[in-house]
């Protein structure tokens, strides 16, 4: 029955997701708003939903492993796993936009937060301040797209979008209703999910902690898989990777200053383990994209092979960690002193190589 459960959860966050954006998209099309705002606002924050669901949604259950371990999960999925297949699929084009902006301010918000956690707790005032820092990103790219070229990126954002077609959803009350329904299955879908992930972790014998970075932060995720891939597919590659970097931004800022607001003024309390190795693998991931980004601008095959590589380590630690494996001393020695420096070695060397090639 919980399995169940957790299926019919995600199916729910999947679908609600998708109601929220179309939905959000067309009214705000509607109305006049930029489709460049649309696609870094909507679109990115709309596959972001079921993380938001199941973290707040977890914060008032008391179970505040799953809501932090969803987020950091979340983030260290989407860049390792999500960006790795994509460019399995096919080379990655990086905007250039993406590699001057949006990669530092995901590497800026991923350093805050691990200033935050350095006490164990984001407090109702932590989380405010990054729910505020997320109101001055989105106010930054409205200013900032006022300024583009809008007739240049109209074309890309509706085909990012893909709201073109459905004639049916272009009314006001059906928009409004995409939207109120979205949210509706958002919140029901979180609940089941939390609620059966929490039976699973009760089952398997494994903490509140793991089930949130692997099985909720992979299924809060599907939205992102779905997106990148396709657009992988469909040859949108600079739409693969903006979604996922877009994403992270809002898991940070949204999803966690929102958990950390309805946490109350008793905040949210985070296992010792997030802050001495969980956050660190996030930030080491959002660094490593920079020199690779810069590199050609694309993520290479071979690249996105390395990147997967890396998640089935980051993986396999938790696994060894869950049944205190005797290997696990040995193997966390290797990954903090041997595997997370040599990839930021092999990034710094990959992001030199070009420079010393151009000066010979």
């Amino acid at each position: 029955m919980n399995l169940l459960y957790f299926v019919t959860g995600l199916m729910l966050l999947v679908l609600g997701a998708r109601f929220l954006v179309d939905g959000a998209s067309r009214l705000a099309l509607a109305i006049g708003v930029s489709p460049l705002v649309i696609g870094l606002t909507v679109v990115a924050f709309g596959t972001s939903a079921p993380e938001m669901a199941v973290s707040v949604g977890a914060v008032w259950g008391g179970q505040y492993d799953i809501a932090v371990g969803n987020v950091v999960g979340s983030n260290i999925f989407n860049v390792l796993f999500i960006l790795g297949v994509s460019a399995l699929i096919v080379p990655l084009f990086v905007n250039r936009q993406i590699i001057r902006q949006e990669v530092p301010i995901m590497m800026g918000v991923s350093v805050i937060l691990l200033v935050m956690l350095r006490d164990l707790a984001i407090s109702m005032v932590e989380g405010g301040v990054l729910f505020l820092l997320l109101i001055g990103y989105t106010v930054f790219v409205v200013v900032q797209s006022r300024r583009a070229n809008k007739a240049a990126s109209e074309g890309a954002e509706l085909a990012a979008l893909n709201v073109g077609e459905a004639r049916w959803a272009d009314s006001r009350l059906m928009q409004v209703l995409l939207i109120v329904g979205g949210l509706v299955l958002l919140v029901i879908g979180s609940r089941l999910l939390v609620n059966a992930s929490v039976a699973f972790a009760k089952a398997l014998g494994v903490s509140d902690l793991v089930v949130g970075l692997t099985i909720v932060a992979a299924g809060t995720s599907l939205p992102e898989v779905a997106t990148s891939i396709t657009a992988a597919i469909k040859g949108e590659r600079d739409i693969a990777v903006g979604n996922v970097v877009g994403s992270n931004v809002f898991n940070i800022l949204g999803v966690l200053g929102m958990s950390g607001l309805v946490a109350g003024t008793a905040g949210i309390t985070v296992a010792p383990s997030i802050i001495a190795f969980d956050a660190w693998v996030m930030l080491v991931a959002a660094v490593a994209c920079l020199p690779i980004f810069l590199t050609g601008r694309e993520i290479a095959r071979w690249e996105g092979g390395v990147f997967l590589t890396f998640y089935g380590f980051y993986v396999a630690y938790l696994i060894l960690a869950t049944e205190q494996h005797d290997a696990l001393a040995t193997y966390t020695f290797a990954m903090i002193y041997f595997v997370i420096p040599l990839t930021l070695i092999t990034a710094l060397a990959i992001y030199l190589r070009p420079r010393r090639s151009g000066r010979s």
